[in-house]
């Protein structure tokens, strides 16, 4: 790769005008005194009218908050449908492709590598790739390429008892922001139970909601877990985690550039941890001391999630869930999010390098680190 050793980088962001996430990308860029970043419309992508500049440098953003958008990649006209997440699957990475193979006939250079998000966004694949390289994850039977499908709750049923796993996490393969997800335990002899944010309506169709609830008959669950099959389905098992204050804790680690540089506690009195779904703040001082109280060590948690994010090497930027056991002194990694770095005001961990910057800003400046390393490697 070469770049101009007299210019900073001038980069274009991959996103729908006007989102969140491109509006406080946008502000990080201006605040490093760059221009601004060329928005490039997930709906060009989409049309085949996407274009990139030779030397861009490319960030991939979240095709969420566009209504028209998620119609396009799931094939559903109401946002909050559960269904279609495999055929979402298939058109965003196709269109991640599409960005890539447009990038690199212009000449420009991508922060996000279409092969990495390509596993992110399957949980059977991340959690193979993750287990494969000896991050701790949970235990799985659905993990790697070789894993049979779940074809319905029956198989569901099987696996929970033949791999003795009577509390079960099941998750739409590939799903996101706790779309789909059911927390499924054994209540007694021939009982099932499971808290999730799916609601059914009379038509038998799927729809997130904000809040959490509680299914109480197998018929209920197994319904559920019927229309989301075809979909692809991910199972893991559910382990008991740390409490802060009477409630049940993880962690979101951002890990920019092969750093991790911020990191936010979430409690919840359910089993989804979520922010969007009642979740709240914990303290993080709270939490580091709970580790180093257990004879733990907080610096080996945040390693933990480094690994993780070395897992997918061409991906500047990952969110790792961090799940702390009971009693804190062992960590293993719930998931790895592609877009996993939404989180306003919050900014770094002391001691990263991103003290005082938001998460998008660390990510501006690792940028900007990466053109003065090449400008100064290209120096003869």
């Amino acid at each position: 790769m070469s770049r101009s050793a007299s210019n900073a980088p001038r980069l274009a962001v991959v996103g729908n005008p006007g989102s969140r996430r491109v509006d406080l990308f946008q502000d990080a860029v201006r605040a490093a005194g760059l221009p601004p970043a060329r928005t490039v419309p997930w709906l060009d992508v989409l049309s085949d009218e996407a274009d990139f500049l030779p030397g861009e440098t490319v960030r991939i953003e979240s095709p969420g908050e566009d209504a028209e958008v998620e119609r396009l990649l799931r094939g559903v006209d109401d946002p909050t449908r559960v269904e279609g997440s495999a055929l979402w699957y298939a058109r965003f990475t196709s269109a991640v492709r599409d960005v890539a193979r447009a990038a690199t006939t212009a000449g420009a250079f991508l922060l996000d590598g279409p092969g990495d998000i390509a596993v992110l966004f399957d949980k059977r694949l991340c959690h193979g790739v993750l287990d494969a390289v000896g991050v701790p994850v949970p235990a799985s039977p659905t993990s790697g390429r070789g894993a049979q499908p779940v074809r319905d709750w029956a198989d569901v049923r099987a696996l929970m008892a033949e791999h003795r796993m009577p509390r079960v996490f099941v998750k739409p393969a590939h799903g996101s922001s706790a779309s789909g997800v059911m927390a499924v335990e054994t209540a007694g002899p021939g009982r099932i139970r499971a808290t999730t944010s799916v609601e059914r309506d009379p038509a038998g169709r799927l729809f997130n909601s904000l809040r959490v609830s509680r299914l109480t008959t197998e018929r209920e669950v197994a319904a559920i877990v019927d229309a989301l099959a075809p979909d692809g389905l991910h199972i893991e098992r559910w382990l008991p985690k740390a409490s802060q204050r009477g409630r049940v804790a993880d962690l979101r680690v951002v890990v920019v550039d092969g750093r991790a540089t911020h990191a936010v506690v979430r409690t919840s009195r359910s089993p989804m941890t979520n922010l969007h779904l009642g979740g709240a703040r914990g303290d993080l001082d709270e939490v580091r001391a709970a580790v180093e109280a257990a004879g733990g060590s907080w610096a080996e948690a945040l390693a933990v999630c480094e690994r993780a994010a070395a897992a997918f090497p061409d991906t500047l930027c990952v969110g790792v869930d961090l799940l702390p056991a009971t009693g804190w002194r062992r960590f293993a990694v719930g998931e790895v999010n592609a877009f996993g770095d939404l989180l306003p005001r919050l900014t770094g961990l002391p001691g990263s390098g991103a003290e005082g910057l938001d998460t998008y800003a660390a990510q501006v400046a690792a940028v900007l680190n990466r053109a003065r390393n090449h400008r100064v490697s290209a120096t003869p």
